[in-house]
């Protein structure tokens, strides 16, 4: 049986009290200013008509599958922690300026390297609530279901007062949109089991939009559940149905699943899932895991991740562009039952599929291809041309010059890869042509989905599409790849010619 070393590692969590006093601090305006384009309250709104080459089937088709899908949502890094203008707010203040936070973050260039896509300030109403709204919108204009939240703390502590706001949300904004609890096991929220099932059954009698099985049960997906083992689950258990009279299906997501975790937690569980890796190099034989789930009657929900930067852990993955989102995401097509993004807004450790600076809607868009077969059973149609372009800032390689420690690639990642790629999806066979730097590449696509690469080099990205004389579609990417970065960032870059790239700024 595969096992999957332990992912995630301590994340700076700013207390909510710091970011009150912070927000009301003049701040200083940083050296790289992020631009907002006016767009209102819907800035992070799904754009377009047909941003897709094909048809996303209809919510309710989508949600009438038995598959489903859910992305992680952590509570540390919503649509915004002060309500203030991009250009100074606390993402770009604290955590993008290596300055950041006292200078606590200047060693490895900043804390973060991606962002929420900016929008303007409320200024009036429960603009938290409002942004809750927005990310649930958003995943589920995606075809997501529902969020996997991570419980870091019980009532009292810093983020519970997402959580409560996060399902607050679900009920307004989408009323078919779930959420699952997500113990953390790293936190103070598994520290007793009579508080966690306290605080559990208060927010299942509370709350419609905690997610439940046909059969009533609510659905608990735990975080390194095997952190206090077996036995402390099965008395959690205990106690959600003795004394609150809640079952409970247990989907334990695991940071190492091997033959021994699964044999000490499959009286108990309902399925089982992991953490996952983040580089094609790591994945192994995905379908394995499913398969031996299945073995001992399990459902098996499937870690679909895009990528994986880590700045003050030191740590990077090597994605391949976007292969190991299609990778991970193909696994779940073959043989999961359930699915999880890994994640929905972990910006620390750079894995977000929510709408970003950075990767705009790309993964969200490419994944929905994916999604449409795991929940159909079929492919849709493709009757518009879109491209994704995706590429890195720098070279793997390169050493930055305003930084002292640098990120190290995992052991066991795919070897470091300085290329360009583009993902077409094409109704009928093309010519692509692609601007990289001073070189211009022309190569034959054919119909359907394919992947071509390209060499990096230094400048501009771009690329568009050619049927019979004509221009069918295009992109440029407004992230031009530099030859002596003063910063290093891994991080690929993805966007896409269904949306363009008003929303993303370098």
């Amino acid at each position: 049986m595969p096992t999957t070393r332990p992912r995630r590692g301590d994340r700076h969590r700013p207390p909510r009290r710091l970011l009150v006093l912070a927000a009301a601090v003049v701040a200083v305006l940083v050296a790289v200013v992020i631009v907002v384009v006016a767009g209102g309250d819907d800035r992070v709104e799904r754009p377009g008509d047909h941003p897709l080459a094909f048809d996303l089937p209809s919510a309710g088709e989508l949600a009438g599958s038995p598959r489903k899908v859910f992305a992680h949502y952590f509570p540390p890094y919503p649509i915004s922690l002060d309500d203030e203008p991009a250009a100074t707010d606390y993402y770009t203040r604290e955590y993008l300026d290596p300055d950041g936070e006292g200078g606590v973050h200047a060693a490895y260039g900043g804390f973060f390297r991606d962002r929420p896509l900016p929008r303007d300030p409320h200024r009036s109403g429960d603009w938290e609530l409002a942004d809750m709204a927005t990310d649930v919108r958003n995943a589920s204009a995606a075809g997501i279901d529902g969020f996997t939240v991570d419980l870091l703390g019980l009532a009292g502590s810093d983020y519970w007062p997402t959580v409560l706001l996060l399902l607050q949300a679900a009920e307004q904004a989408d009323p078919d949109f779930t959420i699952v609890l997500m113990p953390d096991a790293t936190s103070p929220a598994v520290d007793d089991v009579d508080a966690l099932a306290d605080a559990v059954a208060g927010l299942a009698a509370e709350f419609t939009s905690l997610y439940r099985l046909d059969d009533g049960r609510l659905v608990v997906s735990p975080f390194f559940a095997e952190r206090v083992g077996a036995p402390w689950w099965t008395r959690w258990l205990e106690v959600m149905s003795t004394e609150h009279d809640l079952d409970v299906a247990l989907v334990p997501c695991f940071l190492t699943y091997d033959a021994g975790t699964a044999d000490a937690f499959a009286p108990i569980s309902h399925g089982f899932s992991n953490w996952g890796d983040r580089s094609p190099g790591a994945q192994g034989d995905l379908v394995v895991a499913a398969a031996e789930a299945h073995a001992r009657g399990k459902i098996w929900m499937q870690p679909v991740s895009m990528q994986d930067q880590r700045p003050a852990q030191g740590l990077y993955d090597e994605a391949l562009n976007t292969e190991n989102l299609r990778l991970t995401w193909q696994a779940a097509v073959d043989a999961a039952d359930w699915v999880q993004l890994t994640t929905w807004n972990d910006y620390s450790e750079g894995t977000e599929f929510a709408p970003s600076t950075n990767i705009g809607w790309g993964p969200l868009d490419i994944g929905a291809w994916y999604l449409a077969q795991f929940k159909t059973g079929a492919e849709p149609d493709l009757v518009r041309d879109v491209v994704y372009v995706s590429h890195r800032v720098q070279f793997a390689g390169a050493v930055p010059s305003g930084q002292t420690q640098l990120m190290q690639l995992r052991e066991g990642s795919s070897p470091p890869r300085d290329a360009v790629e583009v993902l077409s999806f094409l109704t009928a066979p093309a010519t692509v042509r692609v601007e990289v730097g001073d070189e211009v590449h022309r190569y034959e696509a054919p119909a359907g989905v394919h992947a071509e690469l390209l060499p990096l080099a230094v400048g501009r990205v771009a690329a568009e599409v050619e049927r019979d004389g004509d221009v069918v579609t295009e992109v440029a990417s407004p992230f031009e790849v530099q030859a002596d970065p003063v910063v290093q960032d891994v991080q690929y870059r993805v966007v896409s010619s269904g949306r363009g790239t008003a929303d993303q700024l370098p």
